[in-house]
């Protein structure tokens, strides 16, 4: 497996207790939807490495997490801090409004018709989202908010965006002058 192949599905935050138990963090907006989990992989050296689950606790605040043959906390301790993945066919279906942020790279940006850009990259921030494009050679941030982002066709693969009043000149008023 490979990592191309996989999403991240959260990572590895510290050991719990004596018995090889871990404490992991699930970066998805439904946790409770990774209950029946049965395997993950850990990125080990850069090489994914597949975790059989013993048992799975997915609680509001945290979740832990035994694997099968981590039975102490040295060994809980060897994979604290790495992170976890799962192949993206494992991806919940979704409905043909809602889109997953990977699938959304290589689109066309459009506001009025006019092509901004493509989708480069998606940065995660715990308070925002943002899609990264260069537009005149600047790193442009569009925030991910609804009435940013109107629509996403991923039929025609196009992001059609409504720009706040001045977030283009933020990024591309070259004016370096000095008072």
């Amino acid at each position: 497996m490979r990592v191309e192949d996989c999403y991240q599905l959260g990572n590895i935050v510290k050991p719990h207790g004596l018995e090889g138990e871990i404490q992991a963090f699930l970066d998805v907006d439904m946790p409770e939807t990774y209950q029946e989990l049965e395997s993950v992989y850990v990125l080990i050296n850069q090489k994914l490495v597949p975790f059989f689950i013993d048992t799975i606790s997915i609680s509001s605040t945290k979740t832990l997490i035994k694997f099968e043959d981590v039975d102490s906390r040295e060994s809980a301790e060897g994979i604290a801090g790495k992170e976890l993945y799962l192949p993206l066919t494992a991806l919940p279906e979704l409905e043909d409004d809602q889109y997953y942020y990977h699938e959304i790279i290589g689109f066309e940006i459009l506001e009025d018709s006019k092509s901004l850009g493509a989708v480069e990259n998606i940065y995660n921030f715990p308070t925002q989202n943002l899609i990264v494009t260069t537009i005149q050679e600047n790193e442009v941030l569009i925030p991910i908010q609804d009435d940013i982002v109107l629509k996403v066709d991923k039929n025609d693969k196009k992001v059609y965006v409504s720009l706040p009043e001045g977030l283009l000149e933020v990024y591309l008023n070259n004016d370096q002058s000095e008072d």
